[in-house]
Order: structure tokens, then sequence, then C-alpha cells
């Protein structure tokens, strides 16, 4: 009854061709209207989760009450030496507070007075006082330089040295590094080529490694969501003001662009060129691959526009049910083609092979109408179960595939729709020809019968790789971090790769709101304890431990060094003849005690270079000058801050620090920053297992990566066995006879489990790009052996000869042309889910043109 519903379908359609395409014609306009006004996507991984996860719900609680940390693009800034860095970061930071056009807020958090001018307090005591002994040793050179913060006052001061040399004053071990980066600095002047030197390097020792190697300029951008890169005008901005700084023009600085914003932009832009790249390729291959498989232009024609209808008809539809796609349902399209298509060659493949019982081509209307009667119960309930596949997505918290499985469930859907009306008026509209001879493979006949003559060693093997596969399923490693999807050569993900080298700046971390200071104090403790834990940092981590005592050995020093450092007359700057002269008679006076000095001592090396200055011409002595004392007078006026701290408490830390820590209600941020390298996935999870341990309810990045994981993987469980379970009640309903069902379900484990020895073996890592593999897998691989049950329940003999096996594989080769264009994709997660496609696209082809001939039961007119 079916059969003939169908047949009389396409027989309506194929005798009122213009009027189904002037339907279908309508039907893509308003598709084609909905998608431009109403269809985007979005690259927030944020929204591939339900927001009824408690995970995700305590991840969107911090970002409400902390919104200055979200929606950031941030220039990671690099340089030669600090000051450069901390310069360019400065005028950056001022060119961007003065684009309000572009940025809401603009933050460099390691330019803040409080935390520099109490940065000795941080220290641990015996670094502090070493440190400290260091300057009070070199208070004389010290006051020479603040006296006179020019070349010619370094050159005196470095005179000095030679004369307490002379005196028989030894040179401290401790001032070896500092002496050896001025014979460097002052090398390179003598020579002609001048470099800036660091005097923080010099002078504040391991306190200018405190805020790590970088410097950061925060900032939330503008967003512009009607545009395809939200943040591209602001990144455009970005970029323009940082080649416009002078330490990035002359190469002694550099900065990238990364944070979430920048990584959501590269993301989107990456994967929408390999889709668009993908679905164009894919359009054309399947085109020859059609040549192939029906030879005649006047029903690749039809095959084609059906799919590109089809395709439409279903992107119209993601643009009313889901509005906004993302990384994982963006997809779709290249999913369509692979499979839609599939229908589409076998309804061709049989209507080119209809004949009359005297082997002569039948009239196209009684041949389109006997291809629908043949066919249309097949395609419809391969379409029904490839559908109810993809379906069983949607229920699941995982937002990403569930979007997807709703639009590729209902894509199938529509192109059933297409192949059973459209496709065939388009085939009477271009008088579609029929085919000569057999359609199917003639020459497989010997392996058609060598299947069945070694069907049980077929069947054995066969059962011994499912059994392999079945041990090897613990061995599937299973990576959420989204990171490693992304393209690493793009300008945000190589930023990233640097930050991440350190604990500080990691983008992993643990986050915790206490209820007030008191139990942040408490967790903070607790948290500093374990051994996966690098640093806490809460609003108590900005009061310096043994607070009183560093006070006091600084008070020590400052009442020493102050009094060089402060009310001091400035020298006027020198000229040229000036600097010579300084610089020669620093020379004398060091060349006089050479013979008092060790082989390699940087004092030898000074006194060169000095000599060479004294001879300098102008240009090259001045330009010396500037280099060797640029940021010189800065950090003297440093110095002098860092020698006056004042007692720090919870209630005189300044707002600006405050407000990233506690809220308003007295509520507390602790946040955890991990050691090791935590894009292993061993280190990251033993990372949270270890915060949990102290509270269960930690929140942040890292708590992100591994909860997303199990929802993945918890998502994919239950929707695989709905998805069976589905699949089983239509192929009941549809077959009627459990033999059968079975006949159709066992392939299809078969090809998974195969698929599963090539992702162990190769390997091929599984993430949350390439696992949508499982429900294309319940697709394709349902519909082929559908096909090939089907065919054997109505008597075919010879499986592999038959037009259905010359269909499937031509439908396996199209598809796979889809998939593999996935796979030359630039974008690691797009070309992740190619390779993986293209893997259980072939154990499923393996699975149905030799498994299951192997399977079907002997009946008697297979002897015949």
């Amino acid at each position: 009854m079916l059969a003939s519903l169908i047949s009389r379908i396409v027989t309506f359609c194929a005798q009122r061709a213009w009027l189904v395409v002037a339907i279908f014609a309508l039907l893509v306009g308003g598709s084609v209207l909905a998608t431009t006004t109403l269809l985007g996507v979005t690259t927030n991984t944020d929204e591939m989760f339900s927001s009824k996860l408690p995970w995700k719900q305590r991840n969107a609680e911090l970002t409400k009450l902390f919104p200055q940390n979200d929606n950031l693009m941030v220039a990671v800034i690099r340089s030669d030496i600090p000051e450069q860095g901390r310069e360019t970061a400065r005028q950056l930071g001022r060119i961007l507070s003065a684009d309000h056009k572009n940025f809401q807020t603009v933050r460099l958090p390691d330019d803040n007075p409080f935390l520099q001018n109490h940065g000795l307090l941080y220290l641990d005591k015996p670094v502090l006082g070493t440190l400290l002994d260091n300057i009070v040793a070199a208070q004389p050179f010290l006051g020479t330089l603040a006296a006179d913060p020019s070349a010619r006052g370094l050159f005196g001061a470095l005179g000095l040295i030679g004369e307490g040399v002379a005196a028989g004053q030894g040179v401290p071990d401790s001032f070896a590094p500092e002496l050896r980066g001025f014979a460097q600095s002052l090398n390179d002047a003598a020579n002609g080529h001048a470099r800036d030197l660091s005097w923080q390097n010099l002078l504040a020792g391991p306190l200018s490694s405190l805020a790590g190697s970088y410097e950061f300029v925060l900032t939330q951008p503008r967003l512009d969501f009607t545009s395809l890169q939200p943040g591209g005008t602001a990144s455009d901005a970005m970029r323009s003001a940082i080649n416009s700084l002078p330490f990035v023009k002359s190469g002694h600085a550099n900065a990238m662009i990364t944070g979430e914003v920048q990584l959501n932009d590269e993301e989107f832009s990456t994967v929408a060129h390999g889709m668009g790249f993908g679905l164009v390729t894919s359009l054309v291959l399947v085109a020859l691959w059609l040549v192939l498989a029906v030879h005649s232009p006047r029903v690749i024609v039809p095959i084609l526009i059906t799919l590109v209808v089809g395709l439409l008809l279903t992107t119209g539809f993601a643009a009313i049910s889901v509005g906004k796609l993302n990384l994982i349902s963006v997809a779709f399209a290249i999913l369509f083609v692979g499979i839609a298509v599939d229908f589409a060659i076998q309804f061709s493949v049989r209507f080119r092979g209809q004949r009359l019982p005297n082997g002569q081509a039948m009239p196209i209307q009684e041949a389109l109408a006997h291809t629908g009667s043949e066919t249309g119960h097949q395609i419809l309930v391969a379409a029904l179960a490839t559908a109810a596949g993809f379906l069983a997505f949607v229920p699941t918290s995982f937002v990403g595939v569930a979007q997807l499985g709703l639009i590729a469930g209902i894509g199938m859907l529509i192109a059933f729709v297409c192949t059973m009306t459209l496709l065939p008026a388009l085939l009477h509209i271009c008088r579609a020809h029929l085919g000569r001879g057999t359609p199917g493979f003639a020459r497989l006949a010997p392996m058609d019968h060598a299947v069945r003559r070694y069907r049980k060693p077929i069947l054995g093997l066969f059962s011994l790789l499912a059994v392999i596969g079945l041990a090897l399923i613990p061995m599937l490693h299973f990576d959420a971090d989204p990171l490693h999807t992304k393209n690493p050569h793009t300008e945000g993900m190589k930023a990233l790769h640097l930050l991440e080298q350190d604990p500080r700046s990691s983008p992993y971390t643990g986050e915790l709101l206490a209820p007030n200071l008191q139990v942040a104090k408490e967790k903070a403790a607790a948290f500093s304890k374990l051994s996966s834990v690098n640093e806490v940092i809460w609003l108590g981590a900005f009061v310096p431990e043994d607070q009183q005592t560093k006070l006091a050995m600084v008070q020590d020093t400052a009442s020493i060094l102050l009094p060089t450092l402060i009310g001091q007359p400035v020298a006027p700057a020198p000229d040229a003849n000036a600097l010579r002269a300084s610089a020669k008679a620093a020379a004398d006076k060091l060349g006089s005690v050479l013979d008092k000095l060790k082989p390699n001592d940087p004092l030898r090396d000074i006194q060169s270079a000095l000599t060479k200055l004294a001879q300098a011409p102008d240009e090259q002595i001045l330009a010396a000058n500037t280099a060797l004392t640029r940021f010189l007078p800065m950090q003297l006026d440093q110095l002098k801050n860092i020698l006056q701290p004042t007692p720090v408490t919870l209630e005189n830390i300044p707002p600006d620090v405050a407000r990233d820590y506690v809220l308003p209600d007295g509520r507390a941020l602790v946040s955890i920053h991990p050691k090791g390298r935590m894009s292993d996935n061993k280190v990251l999870y033993h990372f949270l297992s270890q915060m949990r341990s102290v509270d269960p309810n930690v929140a942040g990045s890292a708590l992100e990566v591994v909860e997303s994981a199990r929802t993945m993987v918890h998502a994919f469980s239950i929707a695989a066995l709905s998805a069976i379970v589905m699949i089983a009640i239509i192929l009941f309903v549809a077959l009627r006879r459990i033999l059968d069902m079975a006949l159709v379900l066992a392939p299809l484990l078969l090809s998974a489990l195969l698929t599963v020895i090539l992702v162990v073996t190769v390997p091929e890592t599984l993430n949350y790009a390439n696992i949508i593999a499982l429900p294309l897998l319940l697709g394709v691989g349902v519909s082929f052996n559908i096909y090939f049950v089907m065919n054997w329940r109505s008597g075919v003999k010879g499986p592999l000869v038959s037009p259905t096996a010359r269909a499937v594989l031509f439908s396996a080769l199209t598809t796979g042309t889809a998939f593999g264009s996935l796979a030359a994709s630039h974008h690691p997660g797009t070309s992740s889910m190619g390779r993986l496609l293209l893997m259980s696209l072939g154990c499923t082809l393996v699975a149905t043109l030799v498994f299951i001939p192997a399977l079907l039961p002997k009946r008697s007119i297979d002897q015949e």
C-alpha cells in the first residue's frame, strides 16, 4: 500500500512537473528570505551546552558578578627589556582609552602604582634581604647616577669602581651580573649598535620578574553583532595602534592580540572558510561522481538541483528553528550534501535501470512510477531511520549537537520529500534517458559467489574484529579542550600558547566564590597546600606575609639610601665632548688596575668599550648616551617609591584592585592557578580533582573543560542508545520481522566497532568537533543496510551486482568526497571531523558490501 501511494505521488509530480517546480521555487524563496534575515552564527563555545547544567550556572554567575573579565580582547606585549614593554603598554593604553568608538574599557593590570610601590613586600625575606644588601652596597654608584642621570654619570660611577679596586677594595661577587650587563651594553654602543639598557633588571633584580615576562593591555571592545566577526573593527583599531608605537616600529617590542573576542573571531573566520570551501568542493566533486554513477547530464542536473533545493529548504528551517548556528551545527550543510545525495542516487540509478519484460526501456512516466514503487518505501525507511539517529540528540544537554541533530534530522525528511516530488518532476522536464544494459556491477558476480562460498570464515573474521573493537573501547581518548580544536597558527592562539608556559597567565584556572573574606582565607590556605596548585590569589594575597619584618628591613635600607637619591641637584645634560671626556677618565682609571683583575672580569670589557667611546664621533657617543640612560630617571624614581612602602591591610587595598576579588555584598573570589602543563588532560583532571577535594563548588575554565567532556560523553551515550532503540522500532514497524531488523542493525554495530579500531590504532583523538561522526555513522550506515536487506526480502539475488550496490558505492564516494573536503581544512577541529567521518564511512562501506552479503541467510532461490 505504501509503495503504491508513493508511486502515485511520483506519477502526479511527473505529470504536473512545472507546478511542482513553481511550488518549490516559492518555498526556496521563503527559505532564502528567512536565512538572510534570521540566521546567524556564534563561535562562543560557552553556548555549546545547556545553561541548566550546574557547572554552567556557576561559571555564568561568576561572569555576571565580575563582568570586567568577560568579552576581553587582550594585547600581549613582549620586548627586549622590561622598560620597553612597560612604555609600549602605557602608550597603547592611552591610545585605546581615547578610542571610545571601539573600546568600552581599557586596563593595564601590571601598571598599578599600589602594586609597584609595595613590590618589595611581596618578595620572600631571604630574596628581599639579598636585594636590599646589594642596593646598599651600590650606594656610591647610585648617588653618582642620581646627581647625574646621564652616560657621563654612569662613566663616572664606573670610574669610582676603578678607584676602589686601586685602593684594594674588591668588587662584590653579587655585582657580577650587573657589571656583565654594563659590559655588553657599552660594547654594543662602542661598536655603533647602541641598545637601550635595562635599569630595571640591573637595580630591581628579582623584583622585575614578579609580574612575569609580558605586559598586558586588557580591553572590552564594542562588538558589532551584525558582522560575521563582531570584534573585527576593534581588532583592526588595536592592530593599527600597535603598529604606530615607537618600540614596535623599531623592532624592540611586539604585540599579539588574543582574548575571548579575538579567538572567537579567528575561529569563525577559519571555520567559515573551511566549511565554505568544503561545501563548494563537495558540490563540484559530487557532480563528477554523479557523471560516473548515472552517465547522463539529463539525470545529473535534476539530482544537483534537487540537492541544492533541499539544502536551501533545510537552511531555511535552521533559520526559523534555531536562529543561531554554533561551531558544530554549522556543519549541517556538508552533512546534508553527503547523506541526502544518497536518496537521489538510489532513485536515479533504479530509474535508469527500468525495463519492460521484453528488455526495452520503459516510457519515462511509467519508469518513474515503477521506480517510486520499488524504491520509495526503502528510501522512506532509510530517511526515517537516519532522521531518528539525528533527532535522538535533540533532548541532550549538549546544545551544539542537539542543534545539529534537529536540523539534520528534519533535513533528512526534507531530502526524502524532495527526492519523491521535485526529482521526478525535474527528470520529466529534462526528458531523462533510461540507461542501456544493467545498471549494476556485472563484473562483481564472481565476488558475490566468493562471499557466499566463504560465508562462515568471513563472518568469523568480522566476529573477531568486533571483539577487538569492544576490547578497545576503554582506550578511546576524548579531549574536550576547545583550544585543541582551534587553528594554532592564528595570532590569538600563538599568544595563548605563550601564556600557557607561565602558570600566572595560564588560561586554565579554578575559581571559587566564598561567602565572605574569612571563608576565602580558609579556602585559599587549603588550596595552597595542593600539589597541583602554583598560586592562589584572593584579596588577602595582596597583604604581604611577615609584613612588619619586611617593612623594617626596607626602612633600614631607605634610611641609608634615600638621602642619596632625594634632594640632589641634577647636573645639566652633557654634550658630546663632555661624554668623551668622562669615558676617557673612566677608561684611564680602570686601565690602571687591569693587572689586578681576573682574566674574565667584566671590568676588562668595560674598560675596552670606554676606550673606544672616548674616541667616538658625536653621533655615536650621543646615541650611546640616549640608549644607556633612557630609562635611568624613571627607574631612580621607582627606586625612591619602592623604598617608601606603607603597611598594607585589607581595608586600604585600592578599589581598582579590590573590585576584582570582593563584591559589595562581601562575597569574595578565590582564584587558583595550576602547576604543570594544563594542555595535558591528565594533569588538568588531576588539578580539578584536587580542587574539588577542598570544595566541590569550584568553578572556572578548568572545570568547564572537564565537565564539558563529561557532558558530551553522557549526551552521546544516551543519544546513541536512544537512536538505536528508535531505529530498531522503525525497522520493526517497516520490516515486521526481528530477524530482518537484526540484519540491518548488526552491520551498523560492526561498522561502529571497526571505527573504534581505526580511531585507537591511527590514533585519532575524539573531540567536540569530530564526535558528530557518531550520528552520521548511524545515519549513513542504516541507510545502506536497509537497501540491501529490503532487496533481499524482495527476492533480489547477487547483492553486489544489483543496481543497489552501484548506488551505494557512488553514494559512499559522494559522501566521502564531502567529508574529504572537511579533512583538508586548515582548522584542526574541522579537519579532525573530516578524518573521523572518512574512517567511519570506510568502515560502513566494508560492513555493507562485504559483511551484509555474507550475513544474509541463504534462500532456495540463491541456488537457482
